[in-house]
């Protein structure tokens, strides 16, 4: 059986963002580790009551990202949030530590008990804003092996956001995507141009029937176009619609969590 239905029995999920608020060393850290849990936990628990399935836990506010040379304390801190948020919402959580830190995630989703990582860079090399990303999917596997993490799903973002593809634009989306789930991705996810732009319709399109594995929609799915796209995919990730004025920064919002929930389940049926 594919992780992804061993975490979510249902076969489809709707996962919810808590964007971290900015972690010590980074230039935006407001010196208080209490404030930052708290409010994590606070989104977290919103996000439960809200109906989601999921919750994925991801350092947004460390800007600007690093892909390599951030310190111990992101692992550390990442790792108690992620033990307190399971431990106070029991339901699937994932973790995401920017930018490209995915052997980090890993060992951050064994400690705190985590069932999922979202990778970037996993197969194909792009140049994202931090600069050039190498595929990873053979060193972070052999990882999550030694380790003795393989109970970690690992779902990939392909042809990802915030990044340029031009090196493999003769790559089309299918064949980028069959190539990870041939790397033995748990899903692929599918993205927009920058946060909170939706996929493009057709290109999901592209993937419906080809892949044995699940395909996420990574950014961009709100009330208006949740009709349109949720029916092309397994799984969304939803962030900026889902928080106050639709703006990522912001806490979760209760009201629109949950109307967006209904809406994304009654279409799936579920």
């Amino acid at each position: 059986m594919n992780r992804f239905h061993q975490i979510f029995p249902q076969g489809k999920a709707i996962v919810g963002m808590v964007h971290v608020g900015a972690l010590p060393g980074t230039p935006a850290y407001k010196g208080s580790l209490d404030q930052i849990l708290d409010q994590a936990i606070r989104d977290a628990v919103t996000l439960k009551t809200s109906g989601m399935d999921g919750i994925m836990i991801e350092n947004m506010h460390d800007l600007p990202y690093l892909k390599q040379g951030w310190g111990p304390e992101t692992a550390t801190v990442m790792t108690r949030i992620g033990m307190e948020i399971q431990r106070m919402t029991n339901i699937p959580c994932g973790i995401q530590i920017l930018a490209g830190a995915n052997e980090a995630a890993i060992a951050v989703a064994l400690a705190s008990g985590l069932e999922f990582i979202r990778a970037e860079g996993f197969v194909f090399g792009h140049v994202a804003d931090e600069g050039w990303m190498d595929a990873q999917a053979g060193p972070l596997l052999r990882y999550r092996q030694k380790i003795d993490a393989e109970r970690v799903a690992i779902f990939a973002d392909i042809k990802k956001k915030h990044s340029s593809h031009a090196i493999t634009s003769d790559v089309d989306l299918l064949e980028t995507a069959q190539a990870a789930q041939f790397f033995m991705a748990d899903g692929v996810i599918i993205t927009g141009q920058s946060t909170g732009k939706p996929v493009d319709e057709q290109a999901l399109e592209s993937l419906v029937g080809k892949l044995d594995i699940p395909t996420w929609i990574g950014s961009g799915l709100d009330a208006e176009n949740a009709e349109t796209l949720a029916p092309l995919c397994d799984g969304v990730i939803v962030g900026s619609s889902i928080k106050r004025d639709g703006a990522w920064q912001n806490e979760v919002d209760l009201n629109r969590a949950s109307r967006l929930v209904k809406a994304v389940k009654k279409i799936w049926n579920i």
